[in-house]
């Protein structure tokens, strides 16, 4: 049987209920798009954001975040409740919550598949094998008592005595070390549940049969075009949530609470790599929200900061929320053009980073909806400091100034300066092929030009530059990173040596900045971390591997129709939570059935 035959036999389970024959006229079909295509469906090996918000719909963790709570919350998911843990810090004991059973495939043979402890057990152990490369192995990695045996020759069937499963519902995980964060690596993506049996089925193509308990499964799938996500008919998730006493949250909370998710019936999701495609998609009503109003769009539907009214008046809802974003300019520091510590290295990446024109970014690619990045660290992570500055500012007559004094004085006919050695000097910088990564380009070399230094582009799918950079393929990308948990260590992992090839693409390596990493993370939140995260800032500031460039404040539009809508600061999307009212958009005119 194949997966799009097995989904069509299941989908008239999802219309039965109280609509009772009439259930398929009144279906209820969230319109998403994503903004890059996915890659393959596997939560050990995908780390892009497209690919991650499809995971989260189709697996399921241990625990996820509160829809409502703020500051972020955890709460349980697949698990009874929040874990038992000993007073060393280094237990953690978890019930599973019986009757979890996996979406149908072959590999079941045709029973019906209960999710139980070892399934957790098989699936953490997948993210050290060494073939799979996993981007997320960095969480558990050296943590777990006895994982040592799946480094020394990987065997997923080797007994590791830090991940048990000592009966059918319960997990039990052992650390070597107490870690602050290690509840929310389990509410990742990646810690999502998969079974052994479809692994081995499908040999190295996990990545195209997923098949987990979250609310969703794959109805259809085209790939970098269309995916459609088919509510589970087995899905015993309830909503639960800690709402404020604002308005809104009692009023998500009054319609969601007890209930069953997801709320709608499917989820079409498009690939509009485009930013024109999202805008005008929405506006026609293909979409049924637009997080983070596209830069070079914002003039087509803002107005003086404000919704321009002929929007308002067909109840668009344009609200502003501080992401847990950082974007950033890296560079590949075993790269011999920009790489290396030697001084006359570090004073060329310290000039291109003096030579980045914050401001000019924020008002014209970002028209304001951004603050400029001071460190890696947004604001309301924990561990950023509102008081830091960066010592190294936009100053291009400083940047100048330092290449000549570094030995970058010579000139070719053109006028762009050669290296000390008297060779020529061109950087190379990746790029998206959008819109916004154009208008990215020009900033930058209008920036670098001003500075004397010629820089090319080399334009791919994001997708692609992901895993060239990976590779070290890479010499500069601007690139961005969302918070996977909200915590300042998520952030300062991605500059960690060890890291280097996995989320560390610049391969920064610097032995002051490991160890002050490495204190951290032992630490809670408080003065004594705080110094150290000064510290790694300062050393940061001093070997520029990073440009930091900025934090988003998402414009965020929303039609009048969708119901239960809020953003969540590290989740990637709402799809199970959201509901849409069929009859109001029908009255809009401007969405076809």
């Amino acid at each position: 049987m194949t997966r799009r035959l097995a989904a069509a036999l299941l989908f008239p389970l999802l219309c039965l209920g109280n609509a009772g024959a009439q259930a398929p006229a009144q279906e209820k079909v969230l319109r998403m798009f994503l903004s890059t295509s996915e890659t393959g469906l596997d939560p050990a090996a995908a780390s892009d954001n497209a690919t991650l918000s499809l995971l989260e719909n189709l697996f399921d963790p241990l625990l996820r975040y509160d829809y409502l709570a703020r500051p972020a919350r955890l709460r349980p998911n697949t698990a009874t409740a929040m874990p038992e843990v000993s007073a060393d810090g280094l237990t953690y004991t978890f019930r599973i919550r019986p009757g979890i059973h996996f979406t149908p495939d072959p590999a079941f043979k045709g029973v019906k598949r209960e999710m139980t402890a070892q399934d957790y057990v098989y699936s953490i152990k997948r993210l050290y094998n060494p073939a799979l490369k996993s981007p997320w192995a960095y969480m558990f990695d050296g943590k777990i008592l006895g994982d040592e045996v799946l480094k020394k020759e990987y065997d997923v069937d080797k007994q590791v005595a830090g991940l048990q499963a000592p009966d059918r519902y319960t997990l039990r995980i052992r650390l070597k070390a107490p870690d602050n964060n290690f509840l929310f690596y389990l509410a990742t993506p990646a810690t999502g549940v998969v079974a052994r049996e479809v692994i081995e089925a499908y040999p190295g193509q996990a990545g195209n049969h997923p098949v987990g308990t979250g609310p969703f499964m794959v109805g259809e799938w085209k790939r970098s075009d269309r995916i459609v996500l088919l509510a589970n008919p087995y899905s015993t998730a309830v909503f639960h949530a800690t709402p404020s006493n604002s308005a809104e949250d009692r009023a998500i909370a009054g319609a969601l609470e007890g209930k069953r998710l997801p709320r709608v019936d499917r989820v079409e999701v498009r690939i509009a790599e485009e930013f024109q495609g999202r805008m005008l998609g929405f506006l026609n009503a293909e979409y049924d929200y637009l997080e983070q109003i596209p830069e070079s769009m914002t003039d087509m539907v803002v107005r003086d900061g404000q919704l321009k009214p002929e929007l308002a008046a067909r109840g668009i809802v344009l609200s502003r929320f501080p992401v847990l974003q950082t974007y950033y300019m890296w560079m590949n520091m075993n790269d011999p053009v920009v790489g290396g510590y030697g001084k006359d290295k570090v004073a060329l990446r310290r000039a291109i980073s003096l030579s980045y024109n914050n401001a000019e970014d924020i008002a014209l690619l970002k028209k304001g909806f951004a603050i400029k990045a001071e460190s890696p660290l947004p604001p309301n992570v924990l561990g950023y400091d509102p008081n830091y500055r960066s010592p190294v500012p936009y100053d291009p007559a400083l940047a100048n100034a330092l290449l000549d004094r570094h030995g970058y004085t010579r000139r070719d006919e053109d006028g762009f300066r050669r290296t000390p050695d008297n060779k020529p000097l061109t950087l190379t910088m990746h790029s998206e092929a959008t819109v916004g990564g154009r208008l990215r380009d020009e900033l930058w070399r209008k920036c670098l030009n001003a500075i004397g230094l010629r820089v090319v582009f080399k334009s791919d799918k994001k997708t692609e530059i992901i895993k060239a950079s990976r590779l070290g393929t890479v010499q500069m990308f601007e690139s961005n990173w969302i918070a996977d948990f909200p915590d300042g260590d998520n952030f300062y992992q991605l500059l960690y040596g060890p890291n280097a090839g996995r989320a560390n693409y610049s391969r920064f390596n610097l032995p002051a900045y490991n160890v002050r990493y490495e204190q951290a993370r032992r630490l809670t939140d408080g003065p004594e971390r705080q110094k150290l995260y000064f510290e790694m800032n300062q050393l940061i500031h001093a070997y520029n591997p990073w440009v930091p460039l900025t934090h988003v404040l998402s414009g965020d539009l929303r039609h009048p129709w969708l119901k239960n809508y809020k953003r969540h600061p590290v989740e990637f999307t709402q799809w199970r939570y959201l509901d849409v009212d069929v009859a109001q958009r029908a009255r809009s005119g401007r969405a076809s059935p």
